[in-house]
């Protein structure tokens, strides 16, 4: 069975932190493969500011070229929108049987996740595998509370990455670049086409 950890994100754009982070985690977390699942609409974001499905999805395939272990996928694309992690799973589950998928999620995420849609289910069926984001408040910060709470949720030790995507896209619309927090295959491609201007 492929253990595989799917690594969601509107990729807006795919940067160095998201890349450090998926190949972390395929390499220490016990995983096959990380797929960067490309989200064409998150319920919790706007997708006015988003750049087309496709053109997101050809910067990671730029980003990740080459790299053993890592896949971008699109499997949210022809799915209902908005994008709900429990219906993708549900129909990943019946598309590859013989996988077993994992969730890589951020620590900040955890203080939402009981407004997901039909979380309970997700938690039954998935490991969870949380990164350090943004602290959490002392009472709910500590391992042993949340797999107290959540026995398939495991907080991982993986390195703290404060990269914003908004700051990036800025830098591009003032023209000024931030060319080393990008693959330069992914930043060559965006000032190429002048994608945030």
């Amino acid at each position: 069975m492929k253990k595989v950890g799917l690594f969601f994100g509107t990729f807006n754009p795919i940067h160095i932190g998201h890349l450090a982070l998926a190949e972390y985690f395929q390499k220490y977390g016990d995983l096959d493969e990380v797929w960067l699942v490309v989200t064409p609409h998150n319920p919790f974001k706007k997708k006015s500011n988003l750049l087309p499905d496709r053109e997101r999805l050809h910067l990671v395939h730029l980003a990740i070229e080459g790299q053993n272990g890592l896949r971008a996928s699109d499997i949210e694309f022809s799915l209902p929108q908005p994008n709900y992690t429990s219906q993708t799973l549900t129909y990943l589950r019946e598309k590859y049987p013989e996988h077993r998928f994992s969730i890589i999620m951020g620590e900040d995420n955890l203080k939402s996740f009981h407004k997901w849609r039909n979380y309970e289910s997700i938690l039954e069926n998935h490991e969870i595998l949380v990164y350090p984001r943004h602290p959490l408040p002392d009472e709910v910060a500590t391992e042993q509370h949340w797999q107290e709470r959540f026995p398939n949720l495991r907080l991982v030790n993986a390195p703290k990455m404060e990269i914003s995507a908004s700051l990036i896209r800025r830098s591009f619309a003032e023209g000024k670049a931030l060319r080393n927090l990008l693959p330069k295959a992914v930043f060559d491609y965006i000032e190429g086409s002048n994608l945030f201007q």
